[in-house]
């Protein structure tokens, strides 16, 4: 698959696939869309960085093998290892763009959350591309700078078989930090459903798993101030998982 919509009342989003020049043979290769946990993990690996660090760029090379023995729960070998930098290289050259439609206008941004990488090959076989150095675009990066919360390790670890856990921990950890304090928002099931409920079937079957994943979230994230009824979700003003770092946001060059 190239490429993966989702609709969201009047938002769409598109990610499509891209492709990365072989070092070594000189062919444009195809990559495949980023799917299931490994991606968000990463994202909130290169999230973390982004928000604790003044520079857009990260060197993946050291710095995700060792996120990725830190999250997992055992020592990971090196196919393993393979299949995480495999998902850095697809969302390295993944293009997102977001349309916001009204009745009769159409805004819509394109964007990428890395805008260059230095690509080495260290499979034998020549068929894993892997990314040892990035530059995060810069709008992805001002945004992290700016908006985004680090997200707890250990949650991360606890929480990386799952991934409607994963995006649910996710978007707590950025959203009720931001919820006005003495004013709770409710968000009813059908909203939490179109949302996160991709692939879940009916509605039923979706509470039930929307709501033993919400249970493993709040085991690691204590602070979050959730509950639930047959409605929906009270969302109340929450810390974030960690106190995000500041640093002032430089121009730096794409």
């Amino acid at each position: 698959m190239r490429e993966w919509d989702k609709e969201q009342g009047a938002v769409s989003l598109r990610i499509s696939a891209g492709t990365a020049k072989n070092p070594k043979t000189g062919e444009w290769v195809q990559l495949d869309l980023p799917f299931g946990p490994k991606p968000r993990l990463i994202l909130a690996h290169l999230n973390n960085r982004g928000t604790q660090e003044e520079s857009p760029e990260i060197d993946v090379e050291k710095s995700l093998t060792g996120f990725v023995k830190r999250i997992q729960k055992f020592s990971p070998n090196g196919h393993q290892i393979r299949a995480y930098k495999e998902q850095l290289s697809r969302i390295s050259v993944a293009t997102i763009r977001i349309a916001m439609t009204t009745k009769d206008r159409t805004f819509q941004m394109n964007s990428h959350i890395v805008s260059a990488f230095d690509l080495l090959i260290k499979d034998e076989q020549q068929r894993v591309l892997w990314p040892s150095e990035i530059r995060l675009s810069l709008d992805y990066f001002t945004r992290l700078q700016n908006h985004a919360v680090p997200l707890d390790e250990r949650a991360l670890a606890g929480l990386a078989h799952s991934t409607i856990a994963l995006d649910i921990y996710a978007w707590l950890a950025q959203r009720l930090h931001w919820v006005p304090r003495g004013k709770p928002q409710f968000i009813a099931w059908a909203a939490l459903k179109e949302q996160f409920g991709g692939g879940l079937g009916q509605m039923n079957n979706f509470k039930r798993k929307f709501r033993i994943a919400l249970g493993q979230v709040l085991a690691f994230y204590s602070r979050a101030h959730v509950t639930g009824d047959g409605r929906g979700l009270t969302l109340y003003n929450s810390p974030p998982p960690i106190a995000k770092k500041r640093f002032p946001v430089h121009n730096h060059p794409e």
